[in-house]
């Protein structure tokens, strides 16, 4: 396993996912542009297979295991996109899953964990250490921890979205990516690198887990309480040994936004756009809406993580 990425590792992660992940469509819209005040490009990675980016460093990651290493099967804790993409990668390579996730994680992302032939372990993510118990499993069944973030193998995966966007639409002054635990932030980075080095690259978390932004300032990694907040997929309490090096390189920013700011922006690309969005996918366009001053004028990537929307809660929003 490599110990520091590099855009070598993102382009090699695309010759892999070459005809297996689904190349996404990148949309815009002149409504939300003039509101806006700048011209913003969306890489609708909710078309993605499992409905998120998370199906890229997931089977980069599994087709990287050794033929010993697959038949044992693999292991991860999740949310509910990474569990999801683990699930289905594991199935298209003839291995199993077993995935621990939280009591609340959202229904829709459980139920297709499940379809994907995953076995499911839940956990309470306020009491209970989830890699400890993942862990605890892949001891004692000899499976491989495939963590949603934190591992080379993943974020090289994450970073062909960015890359993609970077192919597609030139000239971005700037991308804006959600940030949980650090895997799509630092392999759009890294990315960008390679790709668009005059793009300045943000990441944005949740306002009430804003762990990145502290870990940035403080030079290390810091630790929170994990953070309440509507964006499940970014409710992580620390970013990486893997992903923190690349972040506090390369990034230009971390910003955040509040669950407020989140259900505004849900609202505006669901009734302008038609897009339905998961709140943590809708953190970069929340983040520019509320720094129009700062990217006013300019062309914007943002970087939409997924559609794995609990219905329930989008229509009533409390966490």
């Amino acid at each position: 396993m490599p110990a520091s990425p590099t855009f070598d590792d993102v382009a090699a992660a695309a010759d892999t996912l070459d005809g297996v992940a689904h190349r996404t469509p990148i949309h815009t819209s002149r409504i939300v542009d003039e509101q806006a005040g700048m011209s913003l490009f969306f890489k609708c990675e909710n078309f993605q297979r499992v409905g998120a980016f998370k199906f890229r460093g997931a089977y980069n990651a599994v087709s990287r295991l050794t033929a010993e290493q697959r038949r044992a099967g693999v292991v991860t804790f999740s949310s509910g996109n990474h569990a999801q993409a683990l699930s289905l990668a594991a199935r298209l390579h003839d291995t199993t899953a077993t995935i621990v996730m939280p009591h609340d994680a959202p229904v829709p992302k459980v139920e297709a964990t499940l379809g994907y032939g995953a076995t499911v372990v839940r956990y309470d993510r306020y009491t209970e250490d989830r890699e400890a118990i993942a862990t605890d499993i892949a001891t004692s069944q000899g499976r491989s921890v495939i963590p949603p973030y934190d591992h080379p193998h993943v974020l090289a995966g994450q970073g062909t979205a960015a890359a993609e966007l970077f192919t597609d639409v030139a000239g971005l002054d700037a991308l804006l990516v959600p940030l949980g635990g650090g895997g799509l932030l630092s392999g759009s980075l890294l990315a960008g690198v390679g790709l668009s080095p005059d793009t300045q690259v943000f990441g944005v978390e949740p306002a009430t887990g804003d762990d990145g932004a502290q870990s940035l300032r403080a030079g290390q990694i810091i630790h929170i309480d994990p953070p309440r907040t509507i964006a499940d997929g970014a409710q992580t309490t620390h970013l990486g040994r893997h992903t923190f090096p690349i972040i506090a390189e390369h990034v230009a920013d971390i910003l955040t936004a509040t669950d407020e700011q989140l259900i505004a922006a849900m609202h505006l690309v669901a009734t302008r756009m038609k897009l339905l969005i998961e709140p943590t996918a809708a953190l970069g366009l929340a983040a520019v809406l509320a720094n129009r001053d700062r990217f006013a004028g300019q062309r914007v990537g943002l970087l939409i993580s997924g559609g794995n929307v609990d219905l329930t809660r989008f229509v009533s929003p409390t966490p």
